[in-house]
């Protein structure tokens, strides 16, 4: 499934390309997030045009709209969805857990603070219980009640058919304490073992179906020997590929994922869940990831908040009100070619849903272009060169 490129001396990076059965992903790579089976506000086509080797998309929201039987019986999530390339699915737990905690898209970040076992966000009810069988849930749509196991998450994710799918776990937060930790590891460990019976079983009665690699998840938040534990109790269950999960403090991000990437073989594909910042994504391609996605791009558009190779700007500010130069002149994307800052900021100002198209246009492709970028400069012996140069100007280093 995973062949291994050039590695980057002197650290854990790579390339490599990922093989699937909707196509190949060489990697390093970018993954957008189409969490209900769509990017918003962008056409599939739009998304191969800009440069995306696949999509993620969320089994929870599928789970709960339209149903992952009415995507099977459309054929599987690329057909439903009109994108003939490889597809990635969650498993679920992370929106289970963390909207069942009321931190909606993302948990704390941050280690300072009360810990706690059971952690809430403020002024929220739990909508999420965790017990050793699984997960029992409230929907954030209706308020119906639900519950995910180990085996519910397989069925579901097998039915969306995606190309790469992730273990059920559970998430933690950086506020819970470390023996709640300890629990939820072993917790998570028994679902990953659960995962793959299912998996087996699936895959032999749907043998009709297209392949489907299932990744395990690593936990163990900011703890190194939890993370290295973590790491080898799921290398000795022999998933396809591995994600790296959980609320991770972004100073401490490269010396996390290099403590799983060292336990984990080189010979499976690595993805790091959630992380979509330029330079966490520098630190992580650096230290073995090989695959990411993140929402953040197409989220922060929404807002207008758009990327360029200086940093980062708001185009609903008054200095792009009479700037009818693009984006970012070094950008090669539909909307820096066709369209100006003044026009962004027009239709941002109007409320035009054009906007949002324009800008999590550019700023898609600008992440999958950058990571690309890391790609080639592994293969070119010139990623130190990259890093410092683009990270200079981003961040005004």
């Amino acid at each position: 499934m995973f062949t291994v490129g050039k590695q980057l001396e002197g650290n854990l990076g790579r390339s490599g390309t990922i093989h699937t059965p909707h196509g190949d992903i060489r990697t390093p790579a970018f993954i957008p997030v189409g969490t209900r089976a769509t990017v918003k506000g962008v056409l599939p086509e739009m998304m191969a045009d800009l440069g995306a080797q696949a999509l993620l998309a969320n089994a929870y929201h599928l789970y709960l709209q339209p149903g992952a039987d009415i995507i099977d019986e459309a054929g599987g999530l690329s057909t439903f969805m009109n994108w003939p390339g490889p597809t990635f699915t969650d498993s679920g737990g992370f929106q289970v857990l963390s909207l069942g905690a009321g931190f909606k898209k993302t948990l704390s970040m941050d280690a300072t603070g009360v810990e706690a076992d059971d952690v809430i966000a403020p002024g929220k009810e739990r909508l999420a219980t965790v017990d050793d069988d699984g997960v029992t849930f409230k929907s954030h749509v209706d308020g119906t009640m639900h519950r995910f196991t180990p085996e519910v998450s397989m069925q579901i994710q097998h039915q969306l058919g995606a190309d790469v799918m992730f273990a059920f776990d559970e998430l933690t937060t950086l506020m819970n304490t470390r023996e709640y930790q300890v629990e939820s590891l072993a917790r998570t460990q028994a679902w990953a073992e659960r995962c793959v019976s299912e998996h087996r079983r699936l895959t032999s009665e749907r043998a009709h179906k297209p392949p489907q690699a299932l990744f395990g998840v690593v936990q163990g938040a900011q703890h190194e020997d939890l993370r290295r534990q973590a790491a080898r109790g799921l290398v000795a269950l022999d998933f396809d590929g591995y994600g790296i999960g959980g609320a991770i403090e972004k100073e401490r991000l490269g010396h996390i994922v290099s403590w799983v990437n060292e336990e984990l073989p080189a010979d499976k594909p690595r993805h790091l869940l959630g992380i979509g910042e330029p330079d966490d994504l520098f630190t992580a391609v650096e230290n073995g990831c090989d695959t990411f996605d993140c929402v953040n791009p197409s989220r922060v558009a929404r807002s207008g908040r758009v990327y360029t190779t200086t940093g980062h700007f708001n185009v609903t500010s008054a200095a792009s009100r009479r700037d009818f130069g693009p984006i970012d002149p070094e950008c090669d994307c539909y909307t820096c070619g066709h369209y100006s800052r003044a026009y962004l900021h027009h239709l941002f100002k109007t409320r035009e849903m054009t906007g949002a198209t324009l800008a999590t246009i550019h700023n898609e492709r600008f992440i999958v272009r950058l990571v690309d970028q890391m790609r080639d400069a592994i293969e070119s012996g010139t990623f130190a060169d990259t890093k410092a140069d683009f990270l200079g100007r981003f961040y005004g280093r």
